[in-house]
């Protein structure tokens, strides 16, 4: 797994920091590189957003894109637990890709002004959209209390009598069943892993876990007052998701902070990587290997480049042109924008806009030179 190189996009002489993308599932073919052993689940979540290529990826997140009923026989890269999983859960497949679909959208929000943007090849090395593959327990989770899913319903550890810091409440309404979101997700994507038995395959379960610890971490309690005149002298609770932005900003900050770590000689653990680092915690994501620096298309490491990026003249950030287009110099193009402006009511019942012309100034990367490409390639 590696990690991200937001320091380095910040100031670029700065070390590279710790890119964390969800540990990437593994190739089932033993001639695969050591890139493609660590593909980012991040790369495979956005090529569900696209439409279907002639070759289907070793991505078990095509099964949502395929529909409920695929036959998963035919879907390749799938260890024979996941395959079993598949053929007698379909309809819990399709939640998977919907929650796929849904971390793309996601993961493209925290990395909007980055070098890497969640757009990306199969062979991304990046480790937070495996983490962010939680978005897949989310989706479960919901599914299952929306009485979606036949297998589960509502959590049925919430029941009777409890109580909290304003005092005693009963147990009502349905609660969302993260315990079998949990518990399906866990078994699902962590089958390959267990397989394989490897250092590497120790982080991705190692990541896969800290995944599932923040859906949980923001579980909310709410409550609906009964009463004479809203006196709350009885309070009926039930346990809900958070909207998953407060888990993506969260798993953001922990990828920020990744700790580099090898395995012990056993490989049966980590250390830290090197003599004075600290040691991963459990709520710590883990990577590792650097990444690359995204800055040309390497299809080696799973990097589309910066070439045609948008990028902030003016901004000293990792969104400003100077780092965006890593010293390569942007392309300045004038166009217009209509939008709706001057906005009225009028009654009954309508709202009446004009449209507004505004031209601006949008800024791109230049491409890097042809020689400095095919060096990548």
């Amino acid at each position: 797994m590696l990690r991200p190189r937001g320091a380095e996009e910040a100031a670029q002489l700065a070390p590279r920091r710790a890119r964390i993308l969800v540990p990437a599932p593994r190739p089932a073919a033993p001639d695969v590189s050591p890139a493609s052993a660590r593909l980012g689940l991040a790369c495979l979540l956005l090529l569900l957003l696209l439409t279907l290529p002639a070759r289907v990826d070793t991505s078990w997140w095509y099964i949502g894109a395929l529909g409920a009923r695929v036959i998963c026989d035919n879907i390749p890269g799938l260890v024979s637990r996941q395959r079993q999983l598949c053929q007698r859960y379909p309809d819990i497949m399709r939640s998977v890709g919907e929650g796929a679909r849904e971390w793309i959208r996601e993961c493209q929000h925290q990395f909007r002004h980055h070098r890497w943007n969640c757009t990306t090849l199969d062979r991304d090395h990046t480790v937070f959209g495996r983490v962010m593959l939680r978005r897949v327990v989310h989706a479960i989770t919901r599914a299952c209390s929306q009485g979606e899913l036949s297998v589960c319903s509502c959590d049925p550890y919430t029941r009777g009598r409890h109580h909290d810091q304003r005092g005693d409440f009963d147990w009502g309404g349905c609660s969302d069943n993260i315990h079998y979101g949990v518990r399906f997700a866990k078994a699902f994507v962590d089958a390959k892993e267990k397989r394989l038995k490897d250092a590497r395959a120790l982080m991705n379960l190692h990541n896969n876990r800290c995944g599932r610890t923040a859906v949980r971490r923001f579980l909310k309690l709410e409550c609906k007052c009964h009463g004479v005149s809203g006196s709350c002298t009885l309070r009926t609770c039930w346990r809900a998701l958070s909207d998953f932005r407060r888990t993506g900003d969260y798993l953001r900050r922990r990828y920020d902070g990744a700790v580099q770590v090898t395995a012990t000689q056993d490989g049966a653990n980590f250390t830290a990587a090197r003599q004075g680092y600290r040691h991963a915690t459990r709520t710590d994501l883990v990577y590792f290997d650097n990444s690359p620096d995204y800055c040309v298309l390497d299809k080696a490491a799973g990097s589309l480049g910066t070439a045609g990026r948008v990028c902030s003249k003016t901004s000293k950030g990792t969104d400003g042109c100077e780092i965006m287009c890593c010293g390569r110099g942007y392309d300045t193009t004038r166009v217009t924008r209509v939008t709706q402006c001057e906005c009225k009511f009028h009654w009954c019942c309508a709202v009446r806009c004009k449209e507004c012309r505004n031209t601006v100034d949008v800024h791109t990367c230049k491409a890097p030179k042809k020689a400095e490409w095919l060096d990548q390639t």
